[in-house]
């Protein structure tokens, strides 16, 4: 699998020195509010269903468009 574009490209090198994943690092790094401390990005849950299918089209989740809006959630944290 390709690595997604990344919005945050330092975020996304510091979460693979953590140990995160290559997915899980590029969902951060891409998130609207990338590298904003405080916590200011809303729940999944409060985002539309197009915002979470464009997310899980960002970090390359397969499926998404048959997927439900608890479906992307689901696919998006756990990726």
């Amino acid at each position: 699998m390709d690595i997604p574009s990344v919005k945050n490209e330092e975020q996304y090198e510091a979460l693979r020195d953590k140990g995160y994943s290559k997915e899980k690092s590029a969902r951060i790094a891409n998130s609207p509010n990338s590298g904003k401390k405080g916590g200011k990005a809303k729940p999944y849950e409060e985002w539309t269903k197009e915002e979470l299918y464009e997310q899980a089209k960002n970090v390359g989740i397969e499926g998404r468009s048959k997927m439900t809006k608890q479906e992307l959630i689901h696919a998006i944290r756990n990726n």
